[in-house]
């Protein structure tokens, strides 16, 4: 057996994108991301919350980052070969998205996005690909904040997955005249859909979709 010091994290799940190559933990200090925003917006204090990453197999632990007082970290992700990491900054008022490399034991910043260009941080998430800001609240819409800026109107029982160039991937279900669920394809220009694909989503641990039809 390995002893892993996690600074009392006993929960890691795997980092997406990295093919099992690393994992994330949190301790939640101040719930999820949006719950730690609406403490701030009722005039509580956001204990700050701390982000570690395990390496897989030699379960080496990193910490690229340590938050601010008013600082809360949120769902991170891998892409194109590092840690990315969103932050939000409530009194600030700023969400930050930076890459940790780790050969370089580098941070870098990305980008530094007004606060007030959400609505709140439910679901406000990192996706790929290319990297990408989104968030989808409980009106029905998909809103891409970063790099660029879009909102999709969705059906009422739609889950955006992922985008793949000008497509985005999402997920659907329907209960009459029985359950059935189904992969919807929409324009990145339009948000209309161009292919209805019945079946499901799973991730695989070396990267690849596939989907069950």
């Amino acid at each position: 057996m390995k002893r892993i010091e996690t600074q009392g994290i006993t929960y890691i799940e795997p980092l997406d994108g990295s093919r099992g190559e690393w994992y994330w933990g949190t301790d939640y200090a101040s719930g999820d991301l949006y719950e730690a925003q609406e403490l701030f917006q009722d005039g509580h204090p956001v204990q700050k919350n701390k982000l570690l990453f395990v390496h897989y197999p030699d379960g080496r632990v990193v910490e690229p980052a340590a938050a601010k007082n008013g600082q809360y970290f949120g769902r991170p992700i891998f892409y194109e070969g590092r840690i990315t990491i969103l932050t939000a900054d409530f009194p600030a008022g700023i969400i930050s998205i930076t890459q940790f490399d780790d050969a370089l034991n580098q941070v870098t910043t990305l980008a530094e996005i007004p606060l007030s260009a959400v609505t709140d941080c439910y679901n406000l998430l990192l996706g790929t690909v290319p990297l990408m800001l989104t968030r989808q609240g409980n009106d029905g819409k998909l809103q891409i904040i970063w790099p660029e800026r879009k909102t999709f109107q969705m059906g009422e029982r739609e889950s955006f997955h992922f985008r793949t160039g000008e497509k985005l991937y999402f997920s659907s279900w329907q209960e009459e005249p029985e359950y059935r669920e189904e992969i919807l394809v929409r324009s990145m220009d339009t948000g209309e859909i161009i292919q209805r694909i019945p079946g499901t989503f799973m991730y695989m641990p070396d990267g690849q979709t596939w989907i069950l039809t």
